[in-house]
């Protein structure tokens, strides 16, 4: 770890718009039953499962939380949910700025920005995705985007900024089985760290995650580089057996 700093180790499974009842209740009791884990475990699932999954982490290690929530406190913005909805339920994580948020629903820096804010306002804590397209890595952008994603979050929260966890997520490698070399994720990760670290000692003990096709096979040498923290895990997390080692590779 850089500069001495103590950082929690974390891996999120991002369910996205997937499961069912008789499958969510198979899938929690298996990841239970597979623990303990040696680093904190959550799982973001779909807003209507939200209470159940609470049900049936209650008491575990496990936590829950929540893959968006609205930039509002509240009002008429039918089909949108508010933070304080979801710490009710007793999530601990919103997921936002994810990258098929901002591509296929048009959100932008300063709107992911201002739903972490609502998150930390509720009591939870935002982890804030950023990420390259293809396009943008090819074009050796992929420092500059992500330090202007990063930094909209830095300009809003302020000092705030130390009670977030960071997701880097190349969009390039999220279901498409490509994966940034631990190497190659590790440089971003480095970059993030210093962005975070020229603000104060608390930011730079940021956790910082890695997402993009994250498999029990290179789960640890993604997390043993020096700046990877932990994992926002995608597919992977639909399966207990193979979520559990990622989860175990934390260590």
């Amino acid at each position: 770890m850089n500069s001495g700093e103590r950082r929690a180790r974390l891996v999120v499974g991002n369910w996205k718009m997937n499961g069912n009842r008789a499958a969510n209740a198979q899938l929690l009791s298996a990841l239970r039953a597979a623990g303990p884990f040696p680093a904190g475990v959550a799982v973001c699932v779909p807003a209507p499962y939200i209470g159940e999954v609470a049900s049936a982490l209650h008491g575990s290690a496990i936590a829950w939380g929540a893959q968006d929530c609205s930039s509002h406190a509240s009002g008429a913005f039918t089909g949108e949910v508010a933070a304080a909805m979801l710490a009710e339920f007793g999530c601990r994580y919103v997921i936002v700025g994810h990258s098929e948020r901002r591509a296929l629903h048009g959100e932008g820096d300063a709107l992911v920005a201002e739903k972490a804010a609502q998150v930390l306002a509720a009591g939870m804590t935002p982890i804030v995705c950023v990420g390259e397209t293809l396009a943008e890595r090819e074009a050796g952008t992929t420092g500059a985007v992500v330090s202007r994603q990063l930094g909209a979050a830095i300009e809003r929260l302020g000092d705030a900024i130390g009670d977030v966890v960071v997701a880097y997520e190349p969009v390039w490698a999220i279901g498409t089985g490509k994966t940034a070399g631990p190497a190659e994720a590790e440089a971003v990760h480095a970059q993030l760290r210093g962005q975070l670290a020229a603000l104060n000692p608390r930011a730079a003990a940021v956790s910082i995650l890695y997402g993009g096709s994250v498999k029990p096979d290179n789960a640890a040498a993604l997390f043993g580089q020096s700046n990877i923290d932990g994992g926002l895990i995608g597919g992977a997390s639909l399966n207990a057996e193979h979520f559990a080692a990622i989860c175990k590779a934390s260590a």
